[in-house]
């Protein structure tokens, strides 16, 4: 089997094509317009463009999307690209698939007017916050864009969440012989060197957010995250947290066979390893239940425009959200996908179990979280 990386990965080097020879293009080519010499680069709407068939036509003509930090097995990447591709015949380029959000932005700041920038971006929330403080995001409306909540999508429309779920626990019952299913337990000496999580919080959506739900289940709350900070800082202390980051790789060799991360990544590895006899069993924590979507969101200097935007109406389409959710990812539209019968209902039926309503910190309370873990993490890790 492949080794895959989880989509939160951390480079050291830095990214791999930021070394290559990139050549400068103006986005609002001859290929990015339509009949009436409009721009897609422009278009906030496919209306302003003319129409989903004048974007489709331009986007065609342009022939390439430029994507970044999608793993083909994160959140059911793979099948989205594939449909994409079948679907309008653009190739689907995407580099550094194992990349982080913060590996998204800087791709975007350090490529600005050149042809090898990235079209679209997958960010977690507080990245597509920054980015959008940045001006660093178009603004563009799907056609499902009303029915996206109100609170998971930016009012000047620059990004909207497109998938998300819960922090859970994973944990290998064969190698732990008693799973914990709060965070109060993974304190507990028997997890000693066991518990891990999928990258750096200060650059991982994932991590980020495992330190928001330990706030949450350690008398925190949306505006004060120190006490996710603490618990870890205790786990640390205590032995309990490993600092390998956990991969499916460092999971069937037993590194990391407690992992704090998305319900829907956690999800996957229970189907993945069931043919290895592993058996991984997934909780959402009572006492730390952080729900948190990943934000789709158009480059303002894309390459390739009109694809960009037509990548954003087909991830919003039926077909889009449902193959998300077939990746055990829950879709922003689900609530209206429901409502209107276009849902699969036999894919929202294998959601890991979660009770009450979600609830999600707004942008200035991620701003502030975000800082205090900037500041917080690196004086962790060294002690």
């Amino acid at each position: 089997m492949t080794e895959i990386l989880p989509r939160a990965a951390v480079l050291t080097g830095g990214l791999v094509a930021a070394t290559l020879a990139l050549s400068a293009c103006s986005a609002g080519s001859d290929a990015s317009t339509n009949a009436d010499g409009e721009s897609a680069a422009t278009a906030i709407t496919a209306e302003d463009f003319g129409g989903m068939d004048a974007l489709v036509k331009a986007a065609k003509e342009e022939g390439t999307l430029n994507a970044i930090a999608l793993p083909r097995d994160w959140a059911n990447y793979g099948a989205l690209i594939d449909g994409f591709e079948k679907k309008y015949g653009i190739k689907v380029k995407v580099e550094n698939p194992d990349g982080a959000s913060q590996d998204e932005i800087n791709a975007v700041t350090s490529r600005k007017g050149q042809d090898g920038a990235p079209d679209v971006l997958d960010l977690g929330s507080s990245f597509a916050y920054s980015a959008a403080q940045k001006n660093l995001l178009a603004q563009y409306m799907v056609a499902d864009f009303i029915d996206i909540p109100d609170g998971q999508k930016d009012t000047m429309s620059r990004w909207y969440n497109g998938y998300g779920g819960y922090i859970s626990i994973g944990c290998d019952a064969n190698r732990v012989k008693t799973c914990p299913t709060t965070f109060k337990e993974l304190l507990k000496p028997e997890y000693k060197g066991k518990v891990a999580l999928n990258g750096n919080p200060t650059q991982s959506g994932s991590a980020f957010g495992s330190v928001y739900a330990a706030a949450l289940a350690n008398g925190g709350s949306f505006d004060y995250i120190q006490p996710g900070l603490d618990f870890f800082a205790k786990l640390k202390k205590n032995g309990n947290y490993t600092p390998v980051q956990s991969t499916s790789a460092t999971i069937t060799k037993g590194k990391t066979p407690i992992v704090l991360d998305w319900d829907y990544l956690n999800a996957r590895y229970s189907d993945e390893f069931k043919s290895k006899g592993l058996d991984w069993q997934v909780t959402v924590p009572e006492d730390g239940k952080f729900s948190q979507y990943y934000s789709q969101a158009i480059n303002e200097d894309a390459p390739h425009p009109a694809a960009a935007r037509l990548w954003q109406e087909y991830l919003y389409s039926a077909e889009g959200q449902n193959l998300w959710l077939k990746g055990y990812a829950r879709p922003a539209l689900m609530a209206a996908m429901e409502e209107d019968g276009t849902l699969d209902k036999t894919a929202a039926a294998k959601l890991p179990k979660v009770s009450g309503t979600p609830r999600f910190p707004t942008e200035s309370q991620l701003g502030h979280a975000k800082d205090d873990i900037a500041q917080g993490w690196g004086k962790l890790v060294s002690r």
